[in-house]
Formats: C-alpha cells, sequence, structure tokens
C-alpha cells in the first residue's frame, strides 16, 4: 500500500527543524569528504529544496537528517561526474565506495568545530571570516547575521558574498587545520560561537522560539570541545563560562504565555545551579591577577548577577567597573549601553541616559537602545518621552517575546496601576 502523505504543515515543520539543526553538521560533513565549501553548502541547499518537492508527495523518511545527507552527497558526486575536471577531487568523491580508510582529521575531530577553523582563515579579514562562519556553520540566515552586526541585510549579504569570492579567486585552501594553525585563528572562532550562542539566547526573527536550543546546546558543545582543545586559554575558559552562567538563566528566561521575563523579574529558584556552579569554577580556575579578556569581563559580568540572591543584592558597582574595563579593550557602543543600564542602579538614571543619549549615531536602529532609553527616561518620570522611545524599540524589536514584553510596559504608564503621563 502506498504511504498516507503527511500533512503539509508537518512536512514544513519538520524541513524548518531538520534545516535548523543539521545545515551546519551536513556542510561540514560535505566539506571534510570533498574538500570544496561552495559544492558542500550548493549540494545541501539542493537537498533541502529537494526535500520540499519529494516529501509532500511521498511522505516524511524516517530519518529526515539522514535523509538530507545521503541526497546532498549523491548530488555531489553527482557534479563531480559530470564536470569531469580535476582528477583528484573526481577520486576524493568515489571514496565513500572506496574501502581506503578516510583522510586524517588533523588537529580537530568534530566535523562542525574543524569547518569552523577552516572559515576562519587568516587571510579573511576577521569580520568577513565571523560572518561567513556564521552563516556556513551556524547556519544562520543573512538577517540575523546582520542583526548581530548592527548592518543592514543587503551590506551582510555582500559581505558574505565577498568572502566567498576571496576564498575562489585566491585559492585558499580550506586543508585541515594543524595545531600551529590554531592560534592564529581561534580569536575569529570564539568570536563565532559567541554570536551564535547570542542568536540562540534570544533569536531575533519574529516566527522562531525565543529561545532557540538548538543554537545555545551547540554553542556550548562546540566550546566544550574548544575548551578540551586549548584548556590553558583564558579566554576559550572565559567563554565557556560565560555560556553556561548565562544557559543557566534561561529556565527562566521566558513566562509561561510567552513573554520577555527581565532579568531582575526573573525566578532565581528556576535557575541551573549545576551550570552556575561549572560556570563560576571555571572562573575560579584562572589566576585572579590573570589580565582579562572580553569574554572573562562578561562571564565575571555574569557571575555577579547570578551570585546575588535577589536583584536588590547585586553589586551594581563591580557590574559598572566590568563594564568600564571591558569598554577599554572592547570600545563598542553596546557595551557602553550595557555600563549605562548598571550605572543607573549604581548612581542615577538621570547620569545613565546622559550616556545613553550620547550613542544616537550609533544604535539609533538598534532596538535594545531605545528600550534602555525607555526604561530611563520611564525611571525619571518623563511618561510621555519613555512611550515614544517603547514604540521606538517595538518596531524594531525582532523577538516576539521581546516585543510582547515591550508592550505591557508601554501600556503600565498609562494604566491606573502605572506611570501618568
Amino acid at each position: 500500500m502506498p504511504r498516507p502523505r503527511d500533512d503539509a504543515r508537518d512536512v514544513a515543520t519538520v524541513i524548518t527543524r531538520t534545516h535548523r539543526e543539521e545545515w551546519g553538521r551536513i556542510v561540514a560533513g560535505l566539506t571534510r569528504r570533498f574538500g570544496d565549501l561552495d559544492l558542500a553548502e550548493e549540494m545541501t541547499a539542493e537537498a533541502f529544496a529537494t526535500a520540499v518537492e519529494h516529501w509532500p508527495a511521498h511522505g516524511i523518511p524516517p530519518n529526515p537528517a539522514g535523509w538530507v545527507t545521503t541526497t546532498a552527497n549523491r548530488r555531489a558526486i553527482d557534479r563531480l561526474r559530470r564536470e569531469a575536471r580535476r582528477d583528484e577531487k573526481h577520486r576524493e568523491a568515489l571514496r565513500m565506495h572506496d574501502p581506503e580508510p578516510a583522510a586524517p582529521t588533523g588537529a580537530i575531530e568534530d566535523d562542525r568545530l574543524r569547518l569552523l577553523f577552516i572559515c576562519c582563515h587568516p587571510a579573511l579579514s576577521l569580520d568577513a571570516r565571523v560572518a561567513l562562519t556564521l552563516r556556513i556553520v551556524g547556519g544562520l540566515a543573512v538577517a540575523e547575521i546582520a542583526h548581530a552586526f548592527l548592518v543592514q541585510d543587503t551590506t551582510m549579504g555582500q559581505r558574505i558574498s565577498r568572502a566567498k569570492a576571496k576564498i575562489k579567486a585566491a585559492g585558499i585552501p580550506f586543508a585541515i587545520p594543524e595545531a600551529q594553525d590554531l592560534p592564529a585563528r581561534v580569536d575569529a572562532v570564539l568570536v563565532v560561537l559567541y554570536l551564535i550562542f547570542n542568536e540562540g539566547y534570544l533569536a531575533s526573527g519574529p516566527d522562531t522560539p525565543a529561545i532557540r536550543r538548538d543554537l545555545t546546546a551547540e554553542a556550548i558543545r562546540l566550546a566544550r570541545l574548544l575548551h578540551e582543545l586549548r584548556p590553558d586559554d583564558a579566554e576559550v575558559v572565559g567563554l565557556l563560562a560565560l555560556m553556561l552562567l548565562t544557559d543557566a538563566r534561561s529556565p527562566a528566561r521566558v513566562s509561561a504565555d510567552g513573554e520577555l521575563v527581565r532579568l531582575d523579574e526573573q525566578d532565581r529558584g528556576s535557575w541551573n545551579r549545576e551550570l552556575v556552579a561549572e560556570g563560576l569554577h571555571l572562573l575560579g580556575s584562572r589566576e585572579a591577577d590573570e589580565p582579562s579578556g572580553r569574554y572573562r569581563l562578561l562571564a565575571e559580568i555574569n557571575a555577579a548577577h547570578v551570585t546575588a540572591p535577589h536583584p536588590r543584592d547585586t553589586d551594581w558597582g563591580r557590574v559598572a567597573s566590568l563594564y568600564s574595563r571591558l569598554e577599554k579593550i572592547d570600545p563598542s557602543p553596546l557595551v557602553t549601553l550595557n555600563k549605562a543600564i548598571a550605572l543607573s542602579e549604581h548612581d542615577s538614571p538621570d547620569l545613565a541616559l546622559a550616556i545613553v543619549d550620547r550613542l544616537t549615531d550609533k544604535l539609533d536602529g538598534h532596538h535594545a537602545f531605545h528600550a534602555t532609553r525607555a526604561e530611563l527616561l520611564r525611571a525619571i518620570g518623563r511618561s510621555a518621552d519613555a512611550r515614544a522611545a517603547y514604540d521606538r524599540a517595538i518596531d524594531l524589536a525582532g523577538n516576539t517575546a521581546e516585543t510582547t514584553h515591550l508592550i505591557r510596559r508601554r501600556h503600565q504608564l498609562a494604566s491606573p496601576n502605572g506611570e501618568s503621563s
């Protein structure tokens, strides 16, 4: 008997989930097998396109990821055979039918971690390396990457295309990195893992879950592998600690009705204490007088939050001081924005607002800037201005959970129990 057709919505859901969770793994596996990043990405995309056409008529396969992987591999082999060029590649394409053992994996055994290091080739600019790797390894959409970099979608698309073109034009090999190659690439790898985790901890798309646990879990998994590979690298330790301390709060991050919950409103009893303990242990494993890099400082900021029994117990002076130190080594407007939030708690919202307003030219298109301004304006009693800032933040917010939270905060301004205009 023919298999009953699956509901179109079920098919779409499975394809979306498989793409989100397996894209990086499939591309990494094909890149290892064929040594060609463009081929790996293109054949993976074609395999997913084939699934869109095939599964509604023939049913969802028992192993969707395996089906896509097999289809992508077969299409890659067919492509190389048709082109009948580069005999060495042709032989590599036939390797799946060859009893010879696979090629060595070099210093890194995990496919996705290896591809991450391969994409972070020092011949590319740091921004290009990070953007390309987020697209290829993380499977993030161009819009998601653009959001992380605070640039337009078209700008980011062009940046990724130029990076791939430079790789091809310069003949940059996607060779398996050896141990001596890793130090020159690790900074970009850390940036990529940090951005993948951040996208998962508060996804930017309106039609995605507020927290994409596939991304946060994968970023943590890769960070653990990187820590095993480089256990004495202080910034690797700092990044893993940062992820664990942040992820520990995820059970309280979103309310039962899908609204983002602010840190000071979270149920601290629901935080994952095992992750907190592991993150704090990692921080304690480093020398106290050791120079702190970006991720160590961010981890220490998070430690200040998770070790406070109640929001009022937070050492805001220390948090502000840590952001000041971070500002010196990473002079980002978002770092300054977060320092202003800490100063509003430690000193006054008026002081913080003066700092935030000086960031207008740099952050006017970012929702967090306007949300922060709204809260500061609210705190000093300028309700009408706060409402306008909330409106702007709502327009720019990409995630439904965050939009819902901002709408509630704005509504409180006009509610009987809230502030008056």
